[in-house]
């Protein structure tokens, strides 16, 4: 198994995991939250035609994550597998479930043949590779990360919430690689002039996103006996600095800054075996 970011910020996410066994291919996509031509250029960058993809599993409804998803699904044909709550977050369906509500999916939407619906905390498969949903908490409708599973590697992403839960360290438990949330450093967020105080409490509270400290509480409370890779994501272009979200995290692992990879927004990260 093997992963790669598109990019990784308030501007757009998009995270390229890649299985393979034998001859046989899996490509998943975590969240879109570039146009569709744009992600298309970065998907090729990284040597991965947009039709190669199996699926795509978004985390949750907000633009950042999903402004690109349906657009790049109907474009090529691409199942969609989110949870009943983000399908209604994205306006698709009225919370009775009793269909479109608003005209359509947001940024365009695919055919209904496309989309799959999960369930939180139930594993589910992408042609044999194994995706847990995990349910985390963050200021959307039914969010979740995702820990996928080739049953010779486990690899967790963990962006987009305010704190780690018990739940949330027992899902990560055993990992090879983890793709890991150091949004905010508080003292820069706190002394951001450009945020209002309304935008710096969702940001720094408990259904917001994880700062540098959080995130490394729950590295450290994580079974690490098989953790080899750790990248800092979703970084804050004006709320953090790489260096103070690999220090954080290099600390739990008591190794030096380098062996924190950074995936940023501009170029992402470019493949790392798990």
């Amino acid at each position: 198994m093997r992963f790669a970011s598109l990019g990784s910020g308030s501007e757009g996410n998009a995270l390229l995991v890649e299985t393979t066994d034998g001859t046989a291919r899996v490509r998943v996509l975590v969240d879109c939250g570039f146009g569709r031509r744009e992600a298309e250029r970065r998907l090729r960058s990284l040597g991965c035609e947009p039709d190669s993809l199996s699926a795509i599993v978004v985390t949750h409804e907000h633009s950042d994550h999903i402004g690109g998803v349906f657009r790049l699904a109907a474009a090529h044909r691409i199942p969609v597998c989110l949870t009943h709550g983000t399908l209604i977050g994205c306006g698709r369906i009225g919370p009775a479930g009793g269909g479109p509500a608003g005209g359509g999916f947001a940024g365009g939407g695919p055919a209904e043949d496309l989309v799959r619906l999960i369930t939180p905390d139930q594993v589910f498969e992408v042609d044999g590779l194994q995706i847990e949903p995990v349910p985390v908490p963050h200021d959307a409708r039914e969010p979740v990360q995702y820990v996928f599973d080739n049953g010779r590697a486990r690899l967790g992403v963990l962006t987009d919430l305010g704190h780690g839960t018990p739940h949330v360290v027992r899902a990560l438990a055993r990992l090879d690689a983890l793709v890991l949330e150091c949004n905010h450093d508080p003292d820069l967020l706190a002394g951001n002039p450009g945020y209002p105080p309304a935008l710096k409490r969702r940001i720094g509270g408990r259904w917001g996103h994880l700062a540098n400290a959080e995130a490394a509480r729950i590295l450290a409370a994580i079974d690490r006996s098989r953790l080899r890779t750790v990248v800092a994501a979703h970084l804050s272009q004006q709320n953090n600095r790489p260096e103070l979200a690999q220090q954080a995290l290099a600390t739990v692992l008591q190794s030096d800054l380098e062996a924190v990879r950074v995936a940023d927004q501009t170029t992402g990260l470019d493949w790392h075996p798990v």
